[in-house]
């Protein structure tokens, strides 16, 4: 099935609190099931779309070791993964640069993909946010078929869910991340954006007076 298809999302599991069933996985990408994941705060919607970049080894996409880590099955032994050890993240959604998307959380759970962050005043963006990993470094540009899968995964996106912004990791924690960094197009995605969802990547859009305070609470607990 294409990346184009627009049929909808799969169902999946019930919601517990009303006991509908819910629909948070989309059958036009390869489906994942990462363990690295868990409920939304109650009553939470999601409003924001998050983009990274990933590789492993750094600069090394022709393995598959990303979706290893995703999957909690990486071999952190290996000589230059050894920060990797216990490391529990994910992401809801991978795309390669061949343009294929893979997806490894439940749109409506919340995948690890953010960690300290803030976005306008609002820390923990795992809450309300979607999680895309791009395959890629800071260091090459990203491939035109990764483009357009991230178009037809927006305009999915923003037909089943309530998102109003997109961003990267580096505008909601500033300092601390740096994807997806200084190759990607920003204005190429702002040309494609759906009706109603805009880019939110000024300096402004991250508090980070919130997110020194947020680290403060941590480290005391």
């Amino acid at each position: 099935m294409s990346v184009w298809d627009e049929s909808g999302i799969v169902p999946s599991a019930l919601d517990k609190a009303s006991g509908e069933q819910r629909s948070g996985r989309f059958p036009a990408f390869v489906q994942r099931y990462s363990p690295h994941f868990d409920a939304r705060p109650a009553g939470e919607t999601v409003s924001l779309a998050v983009l990274h970049f990933i590789s492993l080894p750094a600069g090394d996409f022709s393995g598959e070791d990303v979706e290893r880590l995703f999957l909690g099955t990486l071999d952190a032994s290996r000589p230059g993964y050894e920060s990797l050890a216990g490391l529990r993240v994910s992401s809801h959604f991978f795309i390669r640069r061949t343009g294929e998307v893979r997806q490894y959380v439940d749109v409506f759970d919340r995948a690890w993909h953010a960690g300290l962050s803030n976005f306008r005043g609002r820390d923990a963006c795992n809450d309300f946010s979607v999680g895309i990993e791009l395959e890629g470094t800071e260091a090459v540009p990203f491939e035109d078929a990764q483009y357009e899968a991230l178009e037809a995964l927006l305009r999915l996106l923003s037909a089943h869910l309530p998102i109003r912004w997109v961003t990267g990791h580096e505008f909601i924690a500033p300092g601390r991340k740096i994807d997806p960094g200084p190759y990607f197009d920003w204005a190429r995605v702002r040309a494609f954006l759906p009706e109603g969802v805009a880019l939110a990547i000024a300096p402004e859009d991250c508090d980070r007076e919130m997110i020194e305070r947020r680290r403060r609470l941590l480290e005391r607990q």
